[in-house]
């Protein structure tokens, strides 16, 4: 795997924006504060719920719903990784804040709370980093209380514009043997980023034992103007501590120079020009 990316905070903080001017960053962090507030509005958190923020990484939704109990509740921040739990412990100390919370290790498979214990669970992008669904949502269902409620988000990957959509062959070197790989990568169902979408996600609340799931699709179309140092930054920045670059993925199936060769036609092709993008993501909100 690559070693540009440590822990999970340092990709957090860091990585995912790699590649993105500050107004492009600034873009992000508005677009992940309009995302944890649909969810919350979802959840309907009561001042005495119990909350549980499944892989809360920084803290994006625990923190606002503490807020929004304004420490009456019980808001769990719950993540496999101790760093991203150590980094959320330091925010609360420095914000003084004393009661109200509790941090859990675990991973979302393997949730360490007893059965019906959990008004609300909440979640953002999480399950696109778990190869196996279903068992992870059956256990989400296990500790909520009858009546309780999963509110997420998760982003379907394998839908999004890919790379040869955005090319022209006659410009790029090997074109038609990189969009073959590019789409045998992203429709790999051992691939936790790409083996699912909003079908196989209802399908799974369905099996767990929710009623009526709500799936709802959103689509979000984004243009701006290639910048010189982007396009690298694509290739090499991991998309989760724990999975290979879009580089590494490459490199199974062709030798380095021809890869840094594409990188470079990719690179040139692209630099100075508009391009658009389509991203997909869902909201869900699920009642046990």
């Amino acid at each position: 795997m690559s070693d540009i990316c440590k822990n999970w905070t340092q990709w957090l903080k860091q990585n995912r924006f790699a590649g993105q001017t500050p107004e492009m960053q600034e873009q992000t962090m508005r677009w992940l504060e309009a995302v944890r507030d649909v969810i919350l509005v979802y959840a309907e958190i009561k001042p005495y719920d119990v909350v549980l923020d499944i892989g809360t990484g920084t803290g994006l939704l625990a923190f606002k719903a503490l807020e929004q109990q304004n420490c009456s509740g019980r808001v769990i921040f719950s993540d496999m990784f101790q760093d991203c739990l150590d980094d959320c412990k330091k925010i609360l100390d420095e914000a003084g804040v004393k009661s109200g919370y509790e941090l859990l290790k675990c991973p979302v498979e393997h949730i360490a709370l007893p059965e019906s214990s959990v008004h609300k669970a909440l979640m953002r992008s999480v399950l696109v980093h778990v190869v196996n669904k279903q068992p992870a949502i059956s256990e989400i269902y296990r500790v909520l209380k009858p009546g309780g409620k999963l509110c997420a988000f998760e982003p379907i990957i394998r839908s999004n514009t890919r790379y040869w959509e955005i090319l022209d062959p006659m410009y790029v070197e090997k074109y038609e043997d990189f969009k073959q790989v590019e789409n045998e990568i992203m429709e790999n169902p051992l691939d936790s980023l790409c083996n699912f979408d909003e079908h196989t996600l209802e399908t799974n609340l369905e099996i767990a034992g929710f009623s009526v799931p709500e799936v709802k699709l959103q689509e979000v179309r984004s243009r701006y103007v290639v910048q010189p140092n982007m396009v690298r930054e694509w290739f090499i920045n991991p998309p989760s501590p724990n999975q290979p670059s879009t580089k590494e993925r490459y490199l199974k199936y062709f030798d380095e120079p021809t890869v840094e060769k594409f990188m470079q036609d990719v690179q040139n092709y692209l630099t100075g020009r508009e391009i658009s993008l389509k991203t997909n993501a869902v909201f869900i909100n699920a009642t046990k």
